[in-house]
């Protein structure tokens, strides 16, 4: 059996290569570091500027509906009451998912006897 011959590289030939592969992950173990403080810092500073958004949009949206909703519970009310007069509204209601409690109809008053 014939061995193959191994052209091997001089041992200070390998301990060169392997200082430099040490050297390049060293470098590439600090860019890492460094490229992931940094998107941890940005990503930090997006949350805190979408805190602030948040609050903005709850002073400019939220607080005037909540002062225009007494008006406009009224208003739903006054729905309501027309449906449960007109039955030809009814239908509408309960297409925008309005659903007035049904009026049982009245029955007419017994004459009084005497």
């Amino acid at each position: 059996m014939n061995e193959p011959e191994l052209n091997s590289p001089a041992p200070a030939e390998l301990s060169e290569q392997v200082a430099a592969l040490q050297r390049q992950v060293s470098t590439l173990l600090l860019a890492l570091i460094v490229v992931s403080g940094t998107l941890t810092v940005y990503l930090f500073r997006q949350a805190n500027v979408a805190g602030k958004d948040i609050q903005a949009i709850k002073t400019q949206v939220i607080e005037p509906f909540k002062q225009r909703q007494p008006a406009m519970e009224n208003f739903l009310n006054q729905l309501v009451a027309y449906g449960q007069t007109h039955a030809d509204f009814r239908p509408i209601l309960q297409k925008y998912g309005i659903n007035p409690s049904p009026v049982a109809p009245t029955a007419p008053a017994a004459p009084a006897r005497k």
